[in-house]
């Protein structure tokens, strides 16, 4: 991983010097060196710290209220609603006792009135459809159907079931709803429908993810989603969190939603911001917040990859200097734009050009012009799954009594999913930093669907106290 111009993947064949020469200070600004993220490391480490001991920190480091682990031996069926980034999923979750669940689910869009007003009754709506189509729908003698809610924004807890809204994230702007409890929001917004459903259970998508991994595997430690955004949880021993006012567990640990995305956000000082990313922070809806979520997730790489894009063809580098009326338009670029570069090793790079020249409207493109979108694909991703492993090694160094066991991460999201080389970097980055004795008690695995399933097992663990 050498950040050197001359890796040969970015040493662009038939490339004038004028390009070559552009594409090296791209490298120099977006291939990162083991020293830049141990540094990083090193500030995400007293951020941490530095959550846990009060409340309003970069590092939010939210008590869940979630303190039980899954045995894996439960069974039956439970449900969930599961808020995303651009959809919401109805679940049902049948555990098997052995580990295994069977998922039945149905999906919805977000539409722009909800993301923009109506977006708990839209909600409401959904959960409607999904019991009335199944004939699931208690009765007025029959008691309420428990739902664990997934909410993947930042709120402030303050029960299993209560949170407040801290700040919109990932495309969401819904007005009024800051400050207020989300599950009074939805609660209110189903007995507007005359639903018999009761919001057991507010859960973070990563603090889902966890517990999903956790019944499936007893020594998961930590629960990330590496998708539109990003974000973890981990168990924490609860003595270590000196802002913990409650009752101690019988447990002795609980779960925190670390809220990472937002690190490096008030100061700008220590993730290596380009000109590119300043200029996609500039024009977000959320200028000055989720400093680390915009470097690392698939809402954001895709408009990084096209700043690139711009600054090149306005030097006349690429494409000639010219555009086209849908890439000078912000978000024009989806993440799986760049995926699709980095595995398209045609002899004249067939599925780039028709990236270029189809779906962003490019009059025509050399192989020169393919090749230099190709680097900025692999520079883009490569920086991010870099970026995602100080995170898990921050994370994992905060417990180091722990790295003598077997410890399990569970990721979920598209980024861990589906782009290209992002796991196997993302790994290796990680063994870096961790002794090699230790890393091999480390295991990643993909957590599919973990948010939802996660908000179920947490419904079912709150009804066994009920």
């Amino acid at each position: 991983m050498s950040s050197s111009p001359s890796d040969p993947r970015f040493v662009i064949d038939g490339a004038t010097e004028e390009q070559q020469t552009a594409i090296n200070e791209l490298v120099k600004q977006f291939l990162l060196t083991d020293d830049q993220l141990e540094t990083i490391t090193k500030e995400f480490r007293r951020r941490m710290e530095e959550g846990l001991v009060a409340d309003g920190k970069v590092l939010k480091m939210i008590p869940s209220y979630v303190t039980k682990r899954p045995k894996g031996t439960e069974t039956g069926s439970y449900y969930a609603i599961d808020l995303g980034g651009t959809n919401l999923r109805l679940i049902r979750v049948t555990l098997d006792g052995k580990g295994g669940v069977k998922t039945e689910h149905q999906k919805f869009t977000l539409t722009e009135e909800a993301k923009a007003r109506t977006l708990f009754d839209f909600i409401a709506q959904c959960v409607e459809t999904f019991l009335d189509d199944r004939n699931l729908r208690p009765t007025g003698q029959q008691p309420p159907i428990n739902m664990g809610f997934t909410f993947s924004y930042p709120v402030q807890q303050t029960s299993i079931n209560s949170g407040i809204l801290v700040q919109w994230t990932k495309g969401l702007n819904v007005p009024g709803c800051v400050g207020r409890d989300v599950v009074r929001l939805l609660q209110d917004a189903l007995l507007r429908l005359g639903l018999r459903v009761k919001i057991s259970a507010l859960v973070n998508d990563t603090v889902g993810t966890l517990l999903s991994s956790a019944y499936a595997n007893p020594s998961s430690q930590m629960g990330i989603i590496f998708g539109t955004g990003t974000n973890a949880a981990y168990y924490e021993d609860v003595s270590n969190v000196a802002k913990w006012k409650g009752p101690n567990p019988a447990s002795g640990e609980m779960v925190l939603n670390m809220e990472w995305g937002a690190f490096d956000s008030d100061d700008f000082a220590f993730l290596p911001f380009t000109p590119h990313d300043i200029k996609l922070d500039r024009k977000s809806i959320n200028p000055r917040k989720q400093a680390y979520e915009k470097m690392i997730s698939g809402m954001y790489l895709g408009e990084i990859a096209r700043n690139i894009v711009l600054w090149l063809a306005d030097q006349r580098l690429l494409f000639d200097g010219r555009s086209s009326d849908i890439l000078n338009a912000m978000w024009s670029i989806d993440t799986s734009y760049l995926s699709a570069a980095i595995i398209d090793e045609s002899p004249t790079l067939s599925e780039i050009q028709q990236v270029i020249e189809k779906t962003l409207g490019v009059p025509q493109s050399t192989l020169i012009d393919r090749r230099i979108l190709r680097a900025i694909a692999l520079l883009v991703g490569e920086r991010a799954a870099r970026l995602s492993s100080i995170g898990v090694v921050a994370t994992l160094l905060k417990r180091p009594e722990l790295l003598d066991k077997s410890i399990h991460i569970g990721i979920d999201g598209s980024m861990y999913e589906h782009f290209p080389n992002f796991e196997c970097i993302l790994a290796n980055t990680v063994s870096r930093f961790i002794p090699e004795h230790q890393f091999k008690n480390i295991s990643f695995s993909l957590a599919k669907d973990g948010s939802g399933v996660g908000a179920a097992i947490i419904a079912m663990l709150m009804s066994t106290e009920e």
